[in-house]
């Protein structure tokens, strides 16, 4: 058996989640089992409204009759190692803020540009070159702009160091709250008004 149970050998029981193009809570059509990088199980499927791919992180019962992946890292000692594309976007949110992230990252994919997904680090990793080698990797940064981001320390770090870098810093906002100060003025997209436009803008800033 695969490891994307289809959404035919599920049960009748629709599964909810939230489509940020649409602004509301969607019963997904066509989900899927999959799992993250680091082997969390989540839903993938696909908005009846707009079309549009929706995430959903946690375990339903098709992940049972699935195997859950090993982890993939960047590099470090003892690690696994896999070289990221050229001009790779780290997309850097809050874990409250992780299905709108991935809904995120796999529109960004489909229009043709690789991301990195923000890995949630269970414990501190001592990393040799200070910071998660997806961070030195990565061209540019967007950075999911909320209140839950705002008050995350490890996500601040994130764009401090693209900041600090020199490196472009594109802003997600996801709630209407101010950007923090050092940043105010990277270009930022409004996704809570409408998406598709602001999604648009956001594609032609990071292919510059």
């Amino acid at each position: 058996m695969s490891d994307h149970e289809h959404y035919d050998d599920w049960d009748d029981e629709p599964i909810e989640a939230y489509c940020v193009r649409c602004r509301d809570k969607i019963d997904v059509e066509k989900p899927q089992a999959v799992w993250t990088r680091k082997g969390i199980p989540a839903t993938r499927g696909e908005c009846p409204i707009c079309g549009g791919t929706v995430f959903r992180m946690g375990k339903t019962p098709a992940h049972q009759e699935s195997s859950r992946p090993d982890a993939i890292e960047v590099t470090g000692s003892g690690r696994k190692r896999a070289k990221l594309e050229q001009n790779t976007v780290y997309v850097s949110f809050s874990e409250s803020d992780e299905a709108i992230a991935r809904q995120l990252a796999d529109d960004l994919e489909n229009a043709g540009i690789t991301t990195w997904i923000h890995e949630h680090e269970e414990n501190n990793v001592n990393w040799a070159g200070g910071v998660h080698p997806a961070l030195k990797e990565c061209a540019q940064i967007v950075y999911m702009l909320s209140s839950a981001s705002l008050n995350d320390e490890a996500i601040n770090n994130t764009w401090q160091f693209f900041r600090d870098n020199r490196k472009s810093v594109v802003i997600a906002q996801i709630e209407s709250v101010p950007p923090p100060d050092r940043i105010r003025r990277s270009p930022r997209f409004d996704l809570t008004e409408n998406y598709k436009s602001a999604f648009r803008q956001m594609i032609q800033a990071l292919s510059q």
